[in-house]
């Protein structure tokens, strides 16, 4: 009986060493989770049958170390879930290990080639929350668009005097109080100065001239008045002002001006705001991954445009995940079905781009246990050593 019982013992600690040197193997492993073996007392009635592996249990709860790489597609989970992968073959799969890229065809794929999954953009750009497909970066130059509208947010000294000379002239700097430039395009994507000029012309009240490459405009006839109350915030117009601007060779520009928000305090002029939403054309330069998984491709013209959102997965019992190549799992009735989600919320972590999480493995604990399960594996060896020369002793006395 004690051959066996000491035999249950050497199995069940190779069993371990398996577990432990896996381990150590993977220790470098981008998103490994170390695993362990589990012993459980083996009886049949009241008998003792030695020990036995109950089973081989995952660490995935346990998160590793996050480090900085530099590639912009390198990425981590800070928190919970797993990106969720799919094969050619449409296998779904989950990993930790954020090694991405981009394939001959712009798809968002590890390096296994397997595509990473989300929420996709329709033709317009809009992100279609309800449908989980392979994202896919556009590789397209993106057209030129016109600025149709300009948020332009100031503050104009209410301390300014009324200008001397008059009527307004662009050329005559004592006939204005302040001018900002603003760049804007048209519908080819060619760039224009648009000047606007500050003129006081009492208190609390100021008018807006406008020239487009030097050139006068009418908004929609002559200046723009702008009205303040007496605690300094605008009070008309309230609506966008819009311009119209005959430009040959292209569009008309169309172009509407929001200054709500601007205010006339005793401080000097400035500008808080200015923003248009006009570009010139540009050629996709890269690609780019935010902390809530929100994928855009970036362009020379400093545009972005999005093409989607990364999804994560999380379980009711992650550790019931099953392993397979690749630093992937597969889940299972034990681990549940994946539970989807947007990075940040719910129980899910948010994205660190141009990081990698490292194998969560503590090397230390490994060698321990090593030497551990050595000291194990000798002391059943000697039981049954111990057990042979009682035998042999017991067959020479016969």
């Amino acid at each position: 009986m004690s051959f066996n019982v000491a035999i249950s013992g050497l199995n069940a600690i190779n069993d371990q060493l398996g577990a432990i040197s896996n381990n150590i193997a993977n220790s470098g492993t981008v998103g490994f989770k170390s695993g362990r073996a589990e012993f459980a007392s083996l009886y049949a009635s009241s008998q003792p049958l030695g020990v036995g592996i109950s089973g081989m249990t995952q660490s995935i709860t346990k998160g590793g170390s996050i480090a900085s790489t530099g590639n912009s597609l390198d990425l981590a989970i800070a928190g919970n879930g797993f990106f969720m992968v799919r094969d050619a073959s449409g296998n779904t799969a989950f990993t930790r290990a954020g090694y991405f890229g981009t394939d001959a065809n712009g798809n968002l794929v590890n390096n296994l080639g397997m595509q990473l999954q989300g929420n996709p953009v329709d033709a317009n750009g809009n992100l279609q929350t309800g449908t989980v497909s392979g994202l896919q970066i556009n590789n397209n130059a993106i057209a030129a668009k016109s600025t149709s509208n300009l948020d332009f947010t100031a503050n104009l000294d209410a301390r300014a005097e009324v200008p001397e000379v008059t009527p307004f002239d662009a050329d005559n700097s004592e006939s204005w109080n302040n001018v900002y430039t603003t760049q804007v395009y048209d519908s080819l994507g060619r760039e224009h100065t648009l000047n606007q000029y500050y003129v006081k012309t009492d208190d609390n009240t100021w008018e807006v001239w406008y020239t487009l490459n030097g050139e006068p405009v009418d908004s929609p006839s002559g200046p723009q008045t702008l009205s303040f109350t007496e605690q300094g915030t605008l009070a008309s117009p309230t609506s966008p002002v819009d311009i119209q601007v005959d430009i040959p060779g292209t569009a008309p520009l169309s172009l509407a001006v929001n200054y709500n928000g601007s205010t006339q305090f005793g401080s000097d002029f400035s500008v808080s705001k200015n923003q248009g939403n006009g570009y010139a054309s540009g050629q996709c330069t890269g690609q780019m991954i935010d902390d809530e998984g929100f994928v855009y491709a970036t362009y020379s013209n400093g545009e972005r445009m999005l093409q989607g959102q990364l999804v994560l997965a999380t379980f009711t019992n992650p550790n019931g995940l099953s392993s397979q190549n690749g630093t992937t799992w597969v889940h299972t009735s034990s681990s549940g079905d994946p539970i989807i989600g947007q990075p940040g919320t719910g129980l899910l972590g948010g994205i660190v781009a141009g990081a990698l999480e490292s194998s969560n493995v503590d090397l230390t604990n490994e060698l321990v246990g090593l030497m551990t399960a050595q000291r194990n594996y000798q002391a059943n060896t000697k039981v049954i050593s111990t057990n042979d020369n009682m035998l042999s002793s017991l067959f020479q006395a016969v």
